[in-house]
């Protein structure tokens, strides 16, 4: 795959460089991007340590564990214990956390800890003539390599290629000597975020988009004119606006259904159907799909299965394992995780539609900006950390909730009443922390959300900080009261996004707000 041709490309002029810098040894995980190395095997290549500046390294004066400086002696004598503890290493999957922190960046020469921000929307391509060793620029590098190298990369030849006579560089197409041109068409920075985010998924490939609805506008453009998307009914109001009143002017038929009911979603899928949309659990009112058998479904009519997986993420659930084909995430929430972008994330299987999704994505511009990736990429470090703290105090808050006197349903997969809560935890790892709840009281939903000290009143949901809001008057005002009733999201339901504030705090705040409402 091209991708992939790129990649070790790279990793070949990075070697290369560092050499000529004269870095002789380095540890950095091949395939995952992880920093890690078995210390016996290293040792059974007595690998050594130097530098232009210190060409030797005192290891006995380092703080590494004796052991281990009588490993980079030499100490193992055992080549095939070295390679059998190795090969254990290597089969044992890291958590996410781990992988979140030690995720390669494969661009960068000079192996700077945190991914650079190529905050550019160009990139140049050096034209000139080549003779000898004459030093030429790689645009990709930022800095000089040899003509050598550079030729040989070009030609993604293994061995160097030295021209005999002078001669003009041709340039077949804008990207021969490097991977980008425009950064509508990619960008160094994009590219770490979308390769960490396919790996998170189980993904064959990731994109990253200006905003969650972008990323599922790009994959409406897939649907001809005449054919069918057949997608849940209770959904994000912004998806729900993007079906009833911008994809039907394509030509394209929308059903609604409940997804919770498989009989339901059979009848409404047909021959021109050509994608199923679902959430799990569904945003605002918590309900539960059985993506396998709805993935079974989709695939046995030819149609494709997307799963909106923004209030999991990818740390509590992975749709393309359970049959989906396509994953889609807000980035704006769990992913980034502070409020502070707008994202939105595609992860797919398959080549094929992976390769559809890179068209439109070029074709319509709809790509993350390079500084919104960098974003992205700070905020993604922490998101193991931040959603299993966010989780716990979910669970604390809605158990609290549910044994109020004043609530009258908590909608949340972690109680052990939720109709739902053994088919989610069998695809997924958590609940999550966003949930809702009932007052059967307008006056007293309306006086919670206007009186809590700690929750912010505002849309959106995945942030440290803990919101709450009225998904009636707010993230789902779009749809019409009628229909927003006959789907049962009724006026008093309340949404908690919840953070990671002291969970103590959090419970005082909405008890005392509850207890001084109106009766």
């Amino acid at each position: 795959m091209a991708s992939t041709t790129i990649s070790s490309s790279i990793s070949s002029i990075r070697r290369s460089h560092a050499a000529d810098h004269g870095f002789v040894g380095r540890f950095h995980g091949e395939k995952l991007g992880l920093g890690r190395v078995s210390v016996r095997s290293a040792s059974a290549k007595k690998l050594e340590l130097r530098c232009s500046r210190e060409r030797e390294m005192d290891v006995s004066a380092s703080v590494v564990a004796n052991d281990f400086a009588e490993t980079l002696n030499g100490g193992v004598d055992d080549e095939a214990d070295a390679v059998e503890d190795a090969a254990e290493e290597e089969s044992v999957e890291p958590s996410v956390s781990t992988v979140l922190m030690n995720f390669e960046n494969g661009f960068d020469p000079y192996g700077a800890l945190s991914t650079p921000l190529y905050q550019t929307a160009t990139f140049k391509q050096r034209k000139g003539y080549v003779e000898g060793k004459e030093m030429v620029q790689c645009s990709l590098m930022n800095g000089w390599i040899a003509l050598e190298k550079q030729f040989s990369f070009a030609c993604r030849s293994t061995c160097p290629v030295t021209p005999m006579a002078p001669a003009p560089l041709i340039w077949p197409s804008a990207t021969a000597y490097g991977p980008y041109d425009y950064t509508r068409s990619g960008n160094p920075t994009r590219d770490v975020l979308e390769r960490l985010l396919a790996k998170l998924d189980k993904a064959d490939r990731a994109f990253c988009f200006t905003s969650g609805m972008a990323a599922l506008a790009a994959i409406t453009d897939l649907v001809g004119s005449g054919n069918e998307i057949v997608a849940g009914d209770d959904i994000y109001g912004g998806t729900d606006r993007l079906l009833s009143q911008v994809v039907p002017r394509k030509g394209i038929v929308v059903k609604r259904v409940n997804t919770t009911d498989l009989s339901e979603v059979a009848s409404a899928i047909g021959p021109n159907t050509k994608l199923v949309m679902i959430e799990s659990p569904t945003n605002p009112r918590q309900q539960i799909s059985d993506i396998r058998k709805i993935s079974s479904i989709a695939h046995e009519n030819g149609a494709l299965l997307l799963v909106d997986n923004s209030i999991m993420s990818p740390v509590l659930s992975h749709p393309l394992e359970l049959g989906a084909d396509i994953v889609m995430h807000s980035a704006t929430k769990f992913i980034a995780g502070h409020s502070d972008v707008m994202a939105g994330v595609l992860a797919v299987k398959g080549e094929s539609l992976a390769n559809d999704i890179a068209f439109v994505q070029n074709a319509v511009g709809s790509g993350l900006a390079p500084f919104d990736c960098w974003i992205c990429l700070r905020g993604i470090k922490t998101m193991s950390l931040r959603v299993e703290k966010q989780q716990e105090n979910a669970q604390k808050i809605a158990e609290f909730l549910s044994s109020h006197p004043r609530v009258t349903k908590v909608n949340y997969a972690g109680l052990p009443d939720h109709p739902g809560r053994a088919l989610h935890y069998s695809q997924a790892k958590g609940a999550g922390s966003v949930l809702s709840f009932l007052t059967g009281s307008l006056a007293l939903s309306k006086h919670i959300v206007e009186t809590t000290k700690y929750f912010s009143v505002t849309v959106s949901f995945g942030s440290v900080k803990s919101l709450i809001s009225m998904p009636c008057f707010m993230s789902h005002a779009s749809i019409p009261a009628s229909v927003r009733e006959a789907r049962g999201l009724t006026e008093d339901l309340v949404r908690i996004s919840v953070g990671i504030e002291d969970v103590n705090d959090l419970i005082a705040d909405l008890d005392r707000a509850i207890r001084s409402g109106p009766f």
